[in-house]
């Protein structure tokens, strides 16, 4: 049988200084057996994710090393930026790729939220299937409040936050899209209108999260959604329904933004994703 193969999306609050996102990518690089998959910033969002995957321990050392370069180079207090974050190293998710299940991910977000307590002196949510009690599954209800006004204490360390590298929230989930949808407006309350019309937690379509933020750098805004099961809700029909509320808004598409990779199932049909973002297994 083939090794195990885990992957790992970290987001991290900074998406202007590309030394300190280097930095970061550097230290997740210089682990033995890590494979860096991509890497990318938006000063918007003031967000890098960085994808990257190997074995189990290696991809537990991994995200260690980022997690200890963030909070060491990353001051919330100074931060701003149109993306909910409660952590300099915000969500650190671990994802089964192959040989490897939801519980083999939890353990290694577990084991690496112990030592990010233990060694850096940062608090540590627990999310979806590593989180220990059902109203922390959700990432939004533990990130609720923010850095500033945190809603729930943390599940290790706290009760107050790192003074500034906040918290950082660890879990284990299956493969999910970051897509977002940029309109030819800079009319904020249509993007918004058309996240609450499409979002799940609205009545719209399933498993899709979705959220209207602006884009200063640009001026227009955009229609940032996540799609937590892409076999229940598509790329395909999340790109439609963000292109039929805003046709009916009298608005049309400025471009899409793939955040991270897609597995090759999910990019069927969809001439927007890049090939080099296309997760092949």
């Amino acid at each position: 049988m083939a090794q195990p193969l885990i992957e790992c999306v970290p987001n991290f609050s900074e998406g202007r200084d590309a030394q300190i996102v280097q930095a970061i990518e550097h230290a997740i690089r210089s682990v033995p057996g890590v494979t860096l998959l991509r890497s990318e910033m938006d000063p918007d969002h003031n967000r890098a994710v960085i994808t990257f995957a190997g074995a189990p321990d290696a991809v537990a050392e991994g995200a260690l090393q980022g997690i200890a370069v963030a909070a060491e180079r990353i001051d919330l207090r100074r931060h701003i930026g149109v993306h909910p974050r409660i952590g300099a190293a915000d969500v650190v998710p671990f994802v089964p790729l192959q040989n490897a299940t939801l519980e083999d991910c939890a353990a290694i977000a577990h084991q690496v939220g112990e030592s990010v307590w233990k060694k850096l002196g940062v608090p540590v949510y627990f999310y979806e299937a590593a989180a220990r009690t059902a109203d922390r599954r959700p990432l939004e209800n533990v990130r609720r409040g923010g850095f500033e006004h945190p809603a729930l204490p943390p599940d290790l360390g706290g009760p107050a936050l790192h003074p500034s590298a906040g918290a950082c929230v660890i879990g284990a989930r299956k493969l999910l899209i970051a897509f977002n949808v940029d309109l030819n407006t800079n009319d904020l309350s249509i993007a918004k209108a058309i996240a609450r019309k499409i979002r799940a937690s609205s009545g719209g379509l399933p498993f899709l999260k979705a959220m209207g933020v602006p884009l200063a750098s640009r001026n227009q805004v955009q229609v940032s959604m996540n799609l937590t099961d892409f076999k229940q809700t598509s790329l395909r029909e999340a790109y439609e329904a963000v292109r039929q509320e805003a046709f009916a808004h009298g608005i049309t598409i400025a471009g899409t933004q793939i955040v991270g990779m897609v597995p090759k199932e999910a990019a069927v049909g969809c001439d927007f994703v890049p090939a080099n973002q296309i997760l092949k297994i």
